[in-house]
């Protein structure tokens, strides 16, 4: 992932217990709008701490074109999902993450996927494992999402992030190099003797021993249990 991920919780004396510090073990990733189409991920941050700030409400990551900002740590729970503190609940269960609507959105949407697909395969989770803000308390939230009563945005979301973790899976099974083997002809003294390979990859040619020593007049002795080779000049 390119996008720069800064670590920077708000303190636990945060006013108006945003962050409130039950232990959490997720099992879902919850995805946001912030719902303020001029604000940035630092904006975001810093409205946490802001003392004009009296709302109960936090998450865990807010990400935009440049930056994704860690705010709490995520084991524990944040007031992002607006259904409770039952131990069950999307806050008591769910990473939230928010997703901000100012500058190049597209970039800002692809830098989640990104995030979202890494956090995704880290934690060994499908896209299953997604829900919106709506999916907890019935909010049109992440707004951006939510076209005329249809959520094509939010399935968008999900494919785009399914198809960063199916790169991501095809680029780790690929193999660092493969071997390439091709046959080489090998001659002595101009006489044609039995074909060799060449490894391109090792830049190594390999030529059969007996063959060769023979044919520049020396005996070849193969030490089975050694494992071994012993070429010896004829005198």
């Amino acid at each position: 992932m390119s996008i720069n991920y800064i670590v920077d919780h708000i303190p636990k004396t945060t006013p108006c217990n945003r962050r409130p510090g039950p232990a959490m073990t997720a099992t879902t990733i919850t995805i946001h709008n912030t719902g303020n189409p001029s604000s940035s991920s630092r904006n975001e941050r810093a409205w946490l701490t802001n003392s004009a700030n009296d709302r109960t409400a936090s998450y865990h990551i807010v990400i935009d074109e440049r930056d994704a900002i860690e705010c709490l740590p995520l084991n524990e729970a944040a007031w992002h999902a607006g259904d409770g503190s039952g131990t069950k609940s999307g806050n008591r269960t769910s990473i939230g993450i928010e997703i901000c609507e100012s500058g190049n959105y597209a970039k800002t949407l692809d830098n989640a996927a990104d995030l979202v697909a890494g956090m995704l395969r880290a934690r060994g989770w499908g896209v299953d494992r997604l829900r919106r803000h709506y999916d907890w308390s019935g909010k049109i939230c992440p707004r951006l999402m939510y076209d005329g009563g249809k959520w094509t945005g939010w399935e968008a979301f999900k494919a785009m992030v399914s198809s960063k973790m199916k790169k991501a899976e095809e680029t780790e099974m690929k193999p660092k190099g493969e071997q390439k083997m091709e046959t080489v002809e090998v001659r002595v003294d101009g006489k044609k003797l039995a074909d060799g390979l060449y490894d391109d990859k090792a830049g190594v040619t390999y030529v059969p021993v007996r063959a060769v020593a023979e044919a520049l007049g020396a005996d070849v002795k193969w030490d089975g249990k050694a494992k071994k080779v012993d070429i010896d000049k004829k005198k």
